[in-house]
């Protein structure tokens, strides 16, 4: 195998590779990168088994041929070259190395045999459609923030992307819960979506997703079967096992009657929640919400580190109502508003809250209260 191609095309090619492989391996094959050249482009795959990522570079192709090295390795060097630098890849089968040349630096990396590593089994997908990035990133970014890190509960270790039914209709929907809140996300459902089963998307692919989605103008092929599901544009494919398991019921927990209204600037109330809970303790990170016409005391109290209060102009017509929250819990849910006002929907101190960008319900959050 031997080819050229310009060290920015290669840098990003080889970050999205070398970001799903994992740190500490006891399989060494796993560790690396497959390279594989041919005609006018080079394809990148890595895999840690549970996720593949292949991604694919224009490049001058003198030599067809395929090998595996190091991707973290690699891509180390690739960073440290100078910007615009033209590299050359050439692999050496009887030495069984890589020779990595750009301008006066030359390297050489160790290779392991093609033939090792592990190529995700093509799976039979039911589902086939596809979706503008700006939509799947708009459903995952919100709900991500929710996905529980409890081992345990492992089927809520993920965010559930199914279709659902919607105020105007059917709808593709994104959920997250860790128990404490919950984040569910609705967009348009695309054509050919209609009888996609269910599926948990991992953490992790939630995450590696993320560099899939930033081209604005980027359409997203989406493929889902019952074990896997595959996102791709022309240059990269990101195929992923899903969680086996089934995801909770997570309509019972969302509040219907609740009918106390607050209506607050987001952005104000996310620094004066961050504000006070500087203060709090770590264990429990407590703020307590003090409502009544038309204002909000925010305070906090933690006997071995201090006091604080501060009180937002809002809009709140209802009874007085004093509710607690873990600080963390607001400030994370705060930020999701896009919009300048956040509107909260209380029942009673000990009941769930719901909290949605000003009237629209496409996007809506449930935190459970503490007592303070």
């Amino acid at each position: 195998m031997k080819l050229s191609i310009e060290r920015g095309t290669l840098l990003k090619a080889l970050a999205q590779a070398q970001s799903v492989v994992e740190r500490r391996n006891t399989i060494p094959i796993l560790a690396n990168v497959l390279i594989e050249a041919d005609g006018t482009q080079v394809s990148f795959r890595a895999t840690d088994l549970d996720i593949e990522v292949v991604d694919r570079a224009p490049a001058m192709v003198e030599r067809a041929g395929a090998t595996t090295v190091s991707a973290v390795m690699l891509h180390e060097i690739v960073r440290k070259l100078p910007d615009g630098a033209l590299v050359n890849l050439t692999e050496d089968p009887s030495s069984g190395r890589l020779s990595i040349m750009a301008g006066r630096s030359s390297f050489s990396l160790a290779t392991l045999p093609k033939e090792d590593f592990p190529v995700m089994a093509t799976s039979e997908y039911s589902s086939n459609f596809s979706a503008p990035a700006p939509a799947l990133r708009r459903l995952f970014d919100k709900a991500k923030f929710a996905i529980s890190t409890e081992e345990t509960r492992y089927y809520l270790n993920g965010v559930y992307l199914h279709v659902a039914t919607g105020e105007g209709g059917p709808v593709l929907r994104a959920v997250a819960t860790d128990g404490h809140r919950l984040a569910r996300i609705d967009a348009a459902l695309p054509d050919g979506a209609t009888g996609m089963a269910g599926v948990i998307v991992p953490r992790k692919t939630v995450n590696e997703l993320r560099k899939l989605l930033d081209d604005d103008e980027a359409t997203i092929a989406v493929s889902v079967s019952e074990t896997k599901i595959r996102f791709a544009t022309p240059a990269i494919t990101l195929t992923s096992k899903v969680i086996d398991g089934t995801f909770p019921d997570y309509t019972r927990v969302i509040p219907t009657g609740n009918t106390r209204r607050l209506e607050v600037d987001a952005s104000e109330f996310a620094k004066a929640v961050d504000r006070v809970a500087t203060v709090s303790s770590e264990r429990s990170r407590a703020v307590k919400l003090s409502l009544d016409e038309d204002r909000l005391i925010l305070s906090v109290n933690a006997p071995d580190s201090g006091a604080a209060e501060e009180e937002l102009a809002v809009a709140y017509s209802d009874e007085r109502l004093d509710i607690g929250f873990n600080a963390k819990y607001l400030l994370e849910i705060a930020s999701q508003v896009d919009r300048e006002n956040a509107v909260f929907l209380f029942n009673s101190s000990g009941d769930p809250t719901l909290m949605r960008e000003g009237n629209d319900t496409s996007a809506i959050y449930v935190v459970m209260p503490m007592r303070v």
